[in-house]
């Protein structure tokens, strides 16, 4: 067997292309906003996770320029070693006084959070407590760190319980959250979580890319939202998406973040975040601070659109975030109608199995603190008239039948 089989087989984007459904890779012409140029048209957008519209604040496009002049374009090595700015090291300490922790080390990427923290505190005589909805990042992380991984149901506390009782007594725990769950906009239970955390001896680790910016006082996020910061061990969170710039961060114990600074190969093995991303993050938190009320904004926004989507009887869940997840269900369907959006000047996201169960695909909505009422509007309408045109689940289990059948001859 060719090691490459599998990806001659892989035949998923061929058949959207074919049917010109594929959804993915749109390009765009400008920067990030609440209206951009892609592929050449105006489309308003509402599928980033520049929750605070700070991607095209002049204050952070100006630090990130002065940042290049001063240290040029790279770091050219890792933190461990040359990689390591004077900004690096104001970005770590404000964001530590601002959540509230004795220190924070930070990651070159979001996704690499995930991998150099849980890989670097749980080791192979302890155990990992993961919501099925978890980030794949974290599902990474747990495998990285060779501990055992048990997985609860979707934020049921019943079943969390349950697992953690069957852990034996020797073993360390550590249960892993997401603060806000990126699909489904939900917050977690996390005054239940602490609370069984504190009953079993475990500790509690937080994903907050989704929740900082978002919630809690002056946007400290989702421990600060329910008031918890001194029961949650380790709060994890990214600059790509409220902080308009790329990277991530952990923040806990001094002693703690001195062991994962020492004990973590993505973090002592990866070259250091650039100079314009440290500065734009810091310069996005700076910002943050002064205006606290971008956070009200932003909950008033998404507020609105949901109100505007129940008026217009559009099929939308219960969420808590500037995420609004609207059901589509089939694959299919979905790609169809983000298509359809798409050409009427509306960007959103497919998200189909497996980021969500077969079934239950959804297209993934989210808002910004910039964006206006006038213009929430106008894309509520356009989505009210996609799917007051949007064909049944049944054409598309003809539409795949009948390529599947071509494909045969």
């Amino acid at each position: 067997m060719d090691l490459f089989d599998k990806c001659a087989k892989y035949d998923v984007a061929k058949k959207a292309k074919e049917n010109n459904l594929y959804p993915y890779f749109h390009y765009l012409n400008s920067g990030q906003d609440i209206v951009v140029n892609m592929e050449g048209h105006r489309v308003i957008m509402i599928g980033s996770n520049n929750y605070l519209g700070l991607t095209s604040n002049p204050e952070v496009v100006e630090a990130s320029l002065k940042a290049v002049e001063k240290y040029g374009t790279g770091c050219s090595g890792s933190r461990f070693l040359n990689g390591t700015l004077d900004m690096h090291m104001e970005l770590e300490k404000e964001l530590a006084e601002f959540l509230g922790k004795e220190d924070v080390v930070t990651f070159s990427t979001g996704f690499m959070s995930n991998l150099g923290i849980i890989s670097a505190v749980a080791g192979r005589n302890d155990v990992i407590l993961c919501d099925k909805e978890n980030h794949a990042s974290i599902y990474d992380g747990c495998r990285l760190s060779f501990a055992k991984m048990l997985r609860y149901e979707h934020n049921d506390m019943q079943d969390l319980e349950r697992q953690l009782q069957s852990i034996e007594k020797d073993k360390g725990i550590l249960i892993v959250t997401d603060g806000v769950f990126s699909m489904g906009g939900e917050l977690c239970k996390l005054p239940e979580i602490c609370a069984l955390a504190k009953k079993y001896g475990a500790r509690v680790m937080v994903d907050d890319a989704h929740g900082f910016g978002v919630f809690g006082e002056g946007g400290k996020g989702t421990a600060a939202h329910f008031g918890l910061e001194d029961q949650v061990d380790i709060i994890m969170g990214t600059f790509s998406k409220s902080l308009a710039s790329l990277g991530g961060f952990m923040a806990c114990t001094h002693e703690v973040c001195e062991y994962v600074r020492h004990n973590s190969r993505p973090f002592i093995f990866a070259a250091s975040i650039p100079p314009a991303n440290v500065a734009a993050a810091l310069a996005a938190l700076r910002y943050l601070k002064k205006h606290p009320e971008i956070v009200l904004n932003l909950q008033h926004i998404s507020d609105y659109m949901r109100k505007a989507l129940t008026i217009r009887n559009i099929p939308i869940r219960k969420s808590d975030a500037p995420i609004i997840p609207i059901n589509t269900y089939d694959d299919w369907r979905t790609f169809y109608a983000c298509k359809q959006l798409f050409d009427r000047g509306v960007y959103v996201n497919p998200c189909i199995s497996p980021s969500v169960p077969v079934g239950e695909a959804i297209i993934r909505t989210s808002y910004t603190a910039t964006h206006t009422e006038a213009l929430m509007d106008e894309a509520a309408d356009i989505i009210k008239g996609v799917f007051d045109e949007l064909p049944s689940c049944e054409y598309f289990e003809k539409m795949r039948a009948d390529y599947e059948a071509k494909q045969q001859k």
